[in-house]
């Protein structure tokens, strides 16, 4: 059947278009719509209804200016944006194991709607498919005033929002076939950093067994931090920076706000960290949910029994760039700026030059970005877990490909598509360089049942992280065949350590002597 029975009321979905033995329902409410009088609020249950609830179509989207090609946009008077979507398989055996997604998008833009996350290829892989929208932007992550200390308007409602997801998978999820004890929540980019901070936040704990990263980004701040980022976004939208204040500039002003922000930042050389990236929000440490980066609370052992499975790409932040997202670093000035702006070792600069001897500036800029706030820190995410006695799996992405004279790097989002099973999505082909040909099926099928042997056994298919060794050996590294054989013959031409070094971005070992900045947004 497609109707199901929730604690707050029944729902139908349908069958999906692609797999007809798969059953989505979208647009289900986890939560009640957080404004009005819940704006900037933790989460409130959901009302009950009477009758059948159609749950055909997404809800909502979370606040935002963003248009993603294939995904519904944001209008002001879109209220009820707390949903979630879930496929199942629909004559599954029940008791089965649950995947709950976060999408990424620097915390101020996307959707579960995206075609990047349709759940069911991963569904046909026999687990339950969750995946959700949380409040985005200052709606999410902005800091209010208020003289509680944020008890009554709390820092990283975004955060809470998820929390108030899982909550809803633990008691109902069960009508869908899925196991409330056998949860793995899975993110990535901000979302996986979103995954990190409830991985170590004791709220969350006992909501999920398991946890997949993918490209963790590096950035938190503090309340004062913060409340700095508050007084900049009211300045622009013409409010005091208070709590009465903000509740009167509507969601559409805050976010036009927000943009205008970060086009300031992105305009001035001169403006400091925030130049390079001008993503402006992010956790939160408010001493009440989060104490401490993910990275340094996962080090003391905050990670607990849950297992993670951590991957990054290996050309992460030259997606950033493609897309005109990140400053453009041309010359060996503009280079040593960055660097001192973010407090970068000349070793570790001059080492990615050596390294790189051909390349221009642009591209060792983008391969020390990508190091600092994507592949060094999901590393050291998952070598931190191990060390402190978890047990953690690591990954890289480094599928490449020469596609009508351009090539198509291992690049920020490239995964997904491959994790997901959606290759054939059109919209996702600027991503993964044109229609994917049969390697590329291959290695997406290869990824998938990574997952999906992680969520149901805690065995993606290769050796934990030992926690004594580092990465070492214990690295999946995600290729097509053909690019499997063409390393293994740059090992017999440049050693081991040659046809290594790709894999690993080659940049490990320089990351390891000058260490890692913990930085805020």
């Amino acid at each position: 059947m497609d109707v199901f029975t929730t604690k707050s009321g029944t729902v139908r979905g349908r069958r999906a278009e692609r797999d007809r033995g798969i059953v989505v329902v979208r647009g289900l409410p986890y939560a009640a719509p957080p404004f009005g009088a819940l704006r900037f609020r933790e989460p409130q249950p959901p009302e009950p209804w009477d009758g059948v609830r159609d749950c055909t179509a997404f809800g909502p989207v979370a606040p935002q200016s963003a248009e993603l090609p294939g995904a519904p946009v944001w209008s002001p008077g879109d209220e009820d944006v707390l949903t979630l979507n879930i496929w199942t398989p629909a004559d599954g055996p029940g008791d089965l194991p649950v995947l709950v997604w976060i999408h990424g998008g620097a915390y101020v833009f996307g959707s579960s709607a995206q075609p990047d996350f349709d759940g069911t290829a991963l569904a046909g892989e026999g687990l339950v498919v969750v995946t959700l929208n949380s409040r985005l932007g200052f709606e999410g992550f902005g800091h209010v005033p208020c003289a509680d200390r944020g008890a009554a308007f709390p820092d990283n409602r975004g955060l809470l929002d998820q929390i108030a997801a899982l909550e809803w998978v633990r008691d109902n999820i069960g009508a869908f076939g899925g196991s409330p004890d056998r949860v793995t929540l899975a993110g990535q980019s901000s979302g996986a950093t979103s995954v990190a901070c409830l991985t170590v936040a004791d709220r969350a704990r006992g909501l999920f067994r398991r946890a997949v990263l993918h490209s963790a980004v590096n950035a938190f701040a503090s309340v004062e931090q913060a409340a700095r980022t508050t007084a900049e976004v009211a300045a622009e939208a013409g409010v005091p920076a208070t709590r009465a204040g903000l509740l009167a500039a509507p969601p559409g002003a805050l976010v036009a706000a927000t943009d205008r922000v970060c086009a300031r930042y992105a305009q001035d050389p001169a403006s400091g960290r925030r130049h390079y990236d001008p993503a402006i929000y992010g956790p939160v440490a408010d001493g009440v949910l989060l104490t401490a980066d993910p990275l340094e609370a996962l080090a003391a052992g905050a990670g607990g029994p849950v297992e993670l499975l951590v991957c990054h790409t290996t050309e992460e932040y030259w997606l950033l760039d493609a897309v005109g997202s990140s400053a453009k670093i041309t010359t060996k000035e503009q280079l040593a700026l960055f660097a001192a702006d973010f407090g970068l070792p000349d070793s570790l600069v001059e080492g990615h030059r050596e390294r790189l001897p051909d390349a221009p500036v642009l591209d060792v800029y983008l391969s020390l970005y990508s190091g600092l706030l994507f592949a060094e820190y999901s590393s050291r995410l998952a070598e931190a877990h191990a060390r402190a006695g978890g047990r953690a799996f690591l990954a890289r992405f480094d599928r490449r490909r020469d596609q009508a004279g351009r090539r198509v790097r291992a690049w920020h989002c490239a995964d997904i598509p491959f994790a997901f099973g959606n290759l054939h999505e059109e919209s996702l082909h600027f991503l993964v360089g044109g229609p994917p040909g049969e390697a590329d099926a291959v290695l997406s099928r290869r990824m998938t049942g990574a997952w999906a042997a992680f969520a149901a056994l805690g065995d993606p298919g290769w050796e934990p992280l030992d926690g004594s060794a580092g990465s070492g050996s214990a690295v999946r590294v995600w290729r097509t065949a053909a690019e499997e054989r063409a390393d293994a013959v740059r090992r017999a031409t440049e050693g081991a350590a040659g046809g290594a070094s790709r894999a690993q971005n080659g940049f490990r070992d320089l990351w390891r002597t000058a260490g890692l900045p913990l930085l805020a947004p």
